[in-house]
């Protein structure tokens, strides 16, 4: 039995890549272009309400049945919980690792896109769009260098919190963000991108996308 994963190469879409090879879960990949509307296709729309990707279909699910997920966050913990990896089951430790999972999802993809958006993709350029956007992806980029001031990673051990934060790192420089006035994230960033799990999920469907700065560059 295998998981359906239904992403495109998106910094979301790499967060799950990475936690199943991470994991070494058997997975199938069905590519969701979003550049072409199949996220408003009806079957996809079955699995994803919000018309958003990531999603996956677990087909070995605890209970036997097909199980789907929609939302990154949703997904990583569950994969998490069914592995019992990179999602610790002690309460301070696994809410540790929520808080920054939350702070991704909520705050640094929402704000990150934005700037993607407004900064590269909006027809109609607005300045005031494009500075306070990427504002804001600076000083979210200032709380993650302060948070790995004393520590390898957001959560203590490497676990899904940092599989959710480093594909939008990746877009550092798309976002107006300069890496050198971060050193403790370009650290963090470059211990993730040695891991080998990293490696193989990021040559995946890297062709489908414009290129990625080294963030260590």
């Amino acid at each position: 039995m295998t998981i359906d994963l239904h992403m495109w190469p998106t910094g979301n879409g790499y967060k799950i890549l990475i936690m199943l090879e991470e994991c070494d879960l058997d997975y199938k990949i069905k590519w969701v272009n979003i550049f072409e509307g199949d996220q408003f296709k009806k079957d996809f729309l079955k699995i994803s309400p919000n018309n958003k990707m990531p999603a996956i279909v677990d087909h070995d699910a605890a209970d036997g049945k097909p199980l789907s997920i929609f939302e990154s966050g949703a997904i990583l913990q569950y994969l998490g919980r069914k592995t019992g990896k990179f999602y610790p089951e002690e309460e301070r430790r696994r809410v540790e690792t929520d808080q920054w999972l939350f702070w991704q999802v909520g705050g640094l993809g929402p704000m990150a896109g934005q700037a993607h958006h407004f900064v590269h993709y909006a027809e109609t350029k607005i300045p005031y769009a494009a500075e306070r956007f990427s504002k804001e992806t600076n000083r979210l980029y200032g709380v993650m260098n302060k948070r790995l001031e004393a520590r390898d990673f957001l959560a203590g051990d490497y676990s899904i919190a940092d599989m959710a934060a480093f594909p939008w790192v990746r877009r550092h420089a798309w976002q107006g963000v300069d890496m050198d006035d971060y050193p403790n994230v370009k650290s963090w960033y470059a211990r993730i991108e040695e891991r080998p799990a990293v490696q193989r999920a990021l040559a995946i469907g890297a062709e489908k996308m414009p290129p990625v700065e080294s963030a260590t560059d």
